[in-house]
């Protein structure tokens, strides 16, 4: 699979720990140096400024789709490559589902996690085959990991759902598995 354009969800807040900003700015600089899109939320704060202004420093091309309400704060990058503004946080998404093939989650809060939830249950549903990942930084995703394994358990998820997260905790290894991703033809319905 070809994943030119990547569609990434983070943080709009620096997180308490290092490691988060410093895997946002690794990951930008690797779409970069590896000639890839990043669309993302077109913030200049937290985990998503870094993820952008490592991105652009590094020639990337980097695009943002963001909700008027976020340009009316003053929190949009008005130096990224496109800024889309659109009405509210579904048109946000639906465009940046548009633009991706795949989605990646860094470390963040509950908009990240709601984002990622929505293209994964896409997914499942078989409204698209793209991959869908979590960029593991710190173990970040660990716990929701096994919280999805229980909902498994529990008889709310078919194992084979759960098989589709990708995960990593370096971007170029999470990138590879996620080339490597087949979607099979089965989807929930």
């Amino acid at each position: 699979m070809n994943l030119n354009n990547i569609a990434i969800f983070c943080g709009s807040s620096n997180g308490t720990n290092e490691r988060y900003l410093k895997a946002a700015n690794d990951m930008g600089k690797y779409l970069a140096a590896t000639n890839r899109k990043l669309i993302y939320g077109g913030a200049k704060v937290g985990c998503m400024g870094e993820l952008a202004n490592a991105s652009l420093s590094h020639h990337g091309y980097v695009i943002g789709v963001i909700p008027q309400k976020l340009v009316d704060v003053e929190i949009a990058h008005e130096d990224i490559t496109e800024l889309h503004t659109v009405a509210d946080m579904h048109e946000r998404k639906a465009k940046m589902a548009e633009l991706a093939d795949g989605f990646i989650a860094l470390p963040g809060g509950a908009g990240t996690l709601e984002e990622w939830f929505e293209v994964f249950t896409w997914l499942q549903l078989g409204y698209h085959k793209k991959p869908c990942g979590f960029l593991n930084v710190n173990g970040f995703y660990d716990p929701l990991i096994s919280m999805l394994k229980n909902t498994v358990k529990e008889g709310f998820m078919k194992e084979s759902y759960l098989e589709l997260i990708i995960s990593d905790q370096d971007p170029k290894t999470l990138i590879e598995k996620m080339e490597a991703f087949e979607m099979s033809s089965t989807s929930k319905w």
